[in-house]
């Protein structure tokens, strides 16, 4: 090995980030690298990232995670969708239910034939050939590879559960696997004076942690990324305007309904993740249009259960890193970047970069190619999920307030703005190559608030008009059948 080769891995900060990091990094580079974690009991982490999407599977099985093992052990349940709540219009509500909708055909989503179908008269429900969504409405959870005796996809899932008891699951999962855990709080962080580098990390205890490379999951407080090596920040408040969340957990209420509620409010939206043992709540908010006063006010006179914890308030900003990557310090969770909780991307995007950095490792010492491109990766996947979530705000039908007339005449992205004009003009949706969500995911929330295409697809004009209304039947007969045959969610669990 070369004198610059990396040998020894430091991630700073436990909590989800940390851990998740360490977990992965011990499973497929624990063999050829040194890994070490500093943490301090006596430094909180935010810990309200209880929901997740469903390529959280793939990072378990990564880790040959048991899945069984995995939501006992963090008071987990399941989730097939978001269900939002007044925000195209108050009273309103519709589900990004997760999966595919009714039959995928050659060159042409299904909604187009559900378009031409509500035309001509037809009264279905876009969600009425979602099997995720009548499973969730229905309180109902199996393992559904294909609908039975069809080529049609089954159910699509991911999870709720406990941020700290997953946390506390992965630091089992990565100290059985040699990583280290070094107690304590970072006085000052030592630069190399020849190339800018981390060099030595001093903790408050007179300890001195040395690492070739380092992670840095310090949360928003940016220790590494920003504070020593000002690696800078991207703000994206003017077109995510909410910069405070309060959070707080309630009692458990039954059924536990597996999907996540998002119920908008006159100045943001308030959460719902229901878990085994408790209720996760919390209310995200524009400080410009709401007092800290009156959110808490909001998000406690609508809990369904009485409060288990005083509520706790967390300020933050949206935006990204501009370098996630900067000289040997990857920033990795909260400290690369925040993107409220709407669309349950957080631990998502800490998987993601973990992954990204293994793929990315440098060998004999770190090269700037490397570098760009890691960052270069970053950026892409936090735009495309920005664009996804300024589309809930931009696309609003609400009038009742600042706050979302706002949103309704904000100049958005420029990317995100043309998917919006073609889905109006025309029905069609084109997924980008590197995008999170799918197209039924965007066609789910531009249809759940109001955007209806005046045109559809001319394949879709294929079928005579009694083969669309028999299409439509059979779909929802069969949605219909293999939901009936589901257990309950709680059964399952």
């Amino acid at each position: 090995m070369g004198e610059h080769a990396i040998k020894k891995l430091v991630i700073l900060g436990g909590g989800t980030a940390g851990w998740v990091t360490a977990s992965l990094l011990a499973k497929v580079l624990g063999k050829s690298i040194s890994i070490s974690l500093v943490e301090s009991d006596k430094i909180g982490t935010i810990g309200v990232g209880e929901a997740t999407i469903p390529p959280i599977q793939n990072f378990n099985a990564a880790l040959g995670i048991d899945e069984g093992e995995f939501l006992k052990a963090t008071k987990g349940t399941i989730k097939l969708g978001i269900q939002f709540e007044n925000w195209g219009a108050v009273g309103q509500q519709y589900m990004h239910a997760f999966g595919s909708i009714g039959k995928q055909f050659p060159f042409c989503d299904f909604h187009h034939f559900w378009v031409r179908h509500r035309q001509q008269g037809g009264s279905s429900d876009f969600w009425d050939y979602s099997l995720n969504y009548q499973a969730a409405k229905h309180n109902k959870f199996a393992k559904v590879q294909k609908i039975a005796n069809t080529s049609l996809p089954g159910i699509a899932y991911a999870y709720h559960f406990d941020a700290g008891l997953y946390a506390r699951f992965l630091r089992d999962f990565s100290e059985s696997r040699g990583v280290e855990r070094i107690e304590g709080a970072v006085a000052n962080v030592e630069l190399d004076a020849s190339n800018g580098y981390v060099k030595h990390l001093h903790l408050e205890g007179g300890q001195i942690v040395k690492g070739d490379m380092f992670v840095d999951c310090t949360g928003m407080a940016g220790l590494l990324i920003q504070k020593a090596l000002g690696a800078g920040f991207e703000d994206w408040s003017h077109w995510l305007p909410c910069d405070r969340a309060i959070a707080v957990p309630s009692e458990l209420t039954t059924p536990i309904q597996p999907y996540t509620r998002s119920i908008a409010h006159e100045a943001g939206w308030q959460w719902r993740i229901p878990l085994q043992h408790r209720t996760g709540n919390g209310i995200v908010y524009s400080s410009r249009h709401c007092s800290d006063e009156k959110a808490e006010e909001t998000l406690l006179s609508n809990l369904d259960a009485t409060p288990l914890a005083d509520p706790k308030m967390i300020r933050f900003k949206t935006g990204r890193t501009r370098n996630a990557w900067q000289k040997n310090v990857v920033a990795i969770g909260l400290s690369a970047g925040f993107l409220e909780p709407l669309e349950s991307t957080s631990i998502h995007l800490i998987q993601s970069a973990a992954t990204r950095l293994i793929k990315s490792f440098p060998h004999q010492g770190i090269k700037q190619a490397e570098v760009d491109e890691f960052n270069r990766q970053t950026q892409i996947e936090f735009e495309r999920i920005r664009d996804f979530i300024i589309l809930h705000y931009k696309v609003n039908q609400r009038g009742d307030s600042d706050f979302w007339r706002q949103c309704q005449q904000m100049k958005v992205p420029d990317t995100l703005a043309e998917k919006i004009e073609l889905f109006k003009e025309s029905g069609k949706v084109f997924r980008d190559f590197d995008d999170l969500f799918t197209e039924a995911a965007w066609q789910q929330v531009l249809i759940g608030q109001g955007v209806m295409p005046v045109d559809y697809h001319p394949i879709a004009g294929n079928l005579s008009n009694q083969q669309l209304d028999d299409l439509m039947a059979s779909l929802k007969t069969l949605v219909d059948g293999t939901v009936a045959q589901m257990p309950e969610h709680e059964q399952f669990l």
